[in-house]
């Protein structure tokens, strides 16, 4: 009960746990209110289910609105310039998680890009501090419910450019663990709407990998750790302390299935580099160029279930090492900004 009530008070969860089924990180609303297709316009709300980082000038805003038979809350980070239409950044938070926690883990290093280069940044609250994300034996209150998490990710987009300058050939989808899943759902299913995906400490399903059939190349930038405890990168089943959550091909096979899909020729890797050598890791990138796409693998050597310069959310026995080599803010920023979808 040590390790539970630890999680529970970081606030920083992009773990796949099996919390209470009365923590949502949504309330439902009445039948009437909506069905699967209902979709109703963002408003302020105080409902996020965790609050947002302050690292910077100004703080992100809580919304809500209504998907699907809940309500469902974000935090929206707006750069402090005028202008637009600008890209979108959505960002996924790990199983047990939340939209706020997301932004603390990742240092708010997303909205001071936000800031600099003019983007609006939203990290969402999944139902139940999950997401499904396509596999069907995660024991989380997104799946146990069906939540429509795909067609409110796809709806996303479209409702916050009804209050924000976004430009819809420029969305983007991040995310670690759970959060990294459903963002490879997203290039599978949702290749029309996000233009490229980054996940992080995270593998491609066994139930996703045969059915994903992208219309088009997706970029896609995978950030996993050699050492990851949770994910493994030699594939197999995810475990979280005494429990499984459904089986994951390796990173490299992760990394292959996609420069299939993609068409992509050879995959060549660039020297590791080990710019701090205290911190026991080390990278390597490997890439593969392809038809108006990439795929690039970061294999974070001796990194575990984090976030590359995040914060340390628990400590090395349980997620792994945090790597300092490089800010994966930047890695990802600087990956996605180079696609748009195709006209």
């Amino acid at each position: 009960m040590t390790v539970i009530r630890r999680l529970r008070a970081m606030s920083l969860l992009p773990l796949i746990l099996l919390l209470p089924a009365a923590i949502q990180a949504g309330a439902a609303v009445p039948p009437s209110a909506g069905v699967a297709e209902a979709r109703t316009a963002l408003r302020d709300s105080d409902a996020c289910v965790e609050r947002g980082n302050r690292g910077t000038a100004r703080a992100s805003r809580c919304y809500a609105l209504d998907y699907g038979g809940y309500t469902r809350t974000l935090r929206v980070y707006v750069p402090h310039q005028r202008g637009g239409p600008w890209p979108l950044l959505v960002v996924l938070h790990g199983g047990g998680g939340g939209g706020g926690g997301m932004e603390g883990l990742t240092r708010s290093g997303f909205d001071r890009i936000a800031d600099r280069d003019g983007l609006v940044v939203v990290y969402p609250d999944g139902i139940g501090h999950g997401w499904n994300d396509g596999r069907t034996d995660l024991k989380s209150e997104a799946v146990k419910r069906g939540v429509d998490d795909l067609g409110y990710l796809r709806a996303l987009p479209g409702l916050l450019a009804q209050r924000f300058p976004i430009d819809p050939a420029r969305v983007y989808a991040t995310g670690i663990s759970n959060g990294g899943l459903m963002s490879y759902r997203l290039a599978c299913d949702a290749a029309d709407v996000y233009a490229a995906v980054a996940p992080v400490a995270a593998n491609l399903s066994v139930e996703l990998a045969p059915a994903c059939r992208p219309p088009r190349p997706v970029p896609v930038l995978i950030i996993d750790g050699t050492d990851d405890p949770i994910m493994p990168w030699d594939g197999g089943a995810v475990r979280v302390l005494w429990m499984t959550r459904g089986d994951v091909l390796s990173a490299p096979a992760t990394f292959a299935r996609w420069r299939a899909l993609d068409g992509c020729g050879p995959a060549r890797a660039d020297a590791e580099v080990d710019a701090v050598p205290d911190d026991q890791t080390s990278f390597i990138v490997h890439r593969a160029s392809c038809a108006g796409s990439e795929v690039t693998l970061y294999e974070v050597r001796g990194g575990g279930h984090t976030w590359p310069q995040g914060v340390p959310y628990l400590g090395p026995r349980i997620v792994g090492r945090v790597s300092a080599e490089f800010d994966a803010n930047q890695v990802v920023w600087d990956f996605l900004r180079r696609y748009r979808l195709p006209r």
